[in-house]
């Protein structure tokens, strides 16, 4: 298979034991790039150095995760615009809403969200959406800013059938991870009413690993399982599906 993880936080302590062999072991199931997410100003140095140290292979986005929006978001953004335009990013990301873990800030998210969003089309550059709890919200706010100019996806995409619809009537593309392959996540119900060319594959590792592995730390290597539960759903074969979504992926991120 060929195939591209649109979404993994590489950086994250979990891999610092293994990271090489994680990346390996990655390569040789098939996943020929591993798109890295900024969370926050302390993510940002370790991704870079992994990106340095895998040119080619581990891509990084630069962004504010909105559960990172605190009471020093405007200093936060401020590393995060100095990074988009002294450095190569590929996507502004993860940025977005979050009404799952904390609500205290979300006038604050929604302006670090539009912001971002703004640099991204300034920038001609895609963004990768976290809503979380929060998918009815994000699409009220991006409506208006509908353009040629505005593209990316809503990572880990959990949402309706008419969310779905919504999404990509406005442009992006829909993420989808480990979810698909849990029992009651909900989403195998709704994926065989999407197009195929409008989904990406992604794990979010080190979370929300697939079935059999849910619960441990999720990496690289499992966005086979995800691919063949996918597959499955469409009643294809998963080297299909790597095919499309890998091509997705490379419209999606300009690769």
């Amino acid at each position: 298979m060929n195939l591209i993880d649109t979404h993994v936080h590489l950086y994250e302590e979990s891999f610092q034991p293994d990271l090489e062999a994680v990346i390996k072991k990655a390569q040789s199931n098939g996943v020929q790039k591993m798109i890295m997410p900024n969370v926050d100003k302390e993510s940002v140095e370790p991704m870079k150095q992994i990106a340095l140290d895998y040119p080619g292979v581990c891509l990084p986005m630069i962004g504010l995760h909105p559960c990172y929006v605190k009471e020093d978001y405007q200093q936060q953004l401020a590393i995060v615009e100095q990074e988009l335009n002294q450095h190569k990013y590929i996507a502004l990301g993860e940025i977005g809403l979050d009404l799952y873990w904390d609500k205290t800030f979300f006038e604050q998210q929604k302006d670090a969200f539009l912001l971002q969003t703004n640099w991204a089309m300034e920038h001609d550059l895609p963004i990768a959406i976290h809503s979380r709890e929060s998918t009815k919200e994000a699409i009220a706010l991006l409506k208006p800013l509908v353009s040629d100019k505005l593209k990316g996806v809503f990572h880990c995409f959990v949402g309706t059938a008419d969310e779905a619809k919504e999404i990509i009537e406005m442009g992006f593309y829909l993420g989808i991870g480990g979810v698909c392959t849990f029992k009651n996540g909900g989403i195998d119900k709704i994926l065989p009413s999407i197009p195929l060319d409008k989904i990406v594959l992604e794990t979010d590792g080190p979370y929300l690993a697939p079935v059999p592995f849910r619960g441990k730390r999720n990496e690289s290597s499992y966005l086979t399982f995800i691919a063949s539960k996918v597959a499955e759903i469409y009643g294809m074969s998963a080297v299909e599906i790597g095919e499309i979504t890998t091509r997705n992926a490379t419209k999606l991120f300009n690769l």
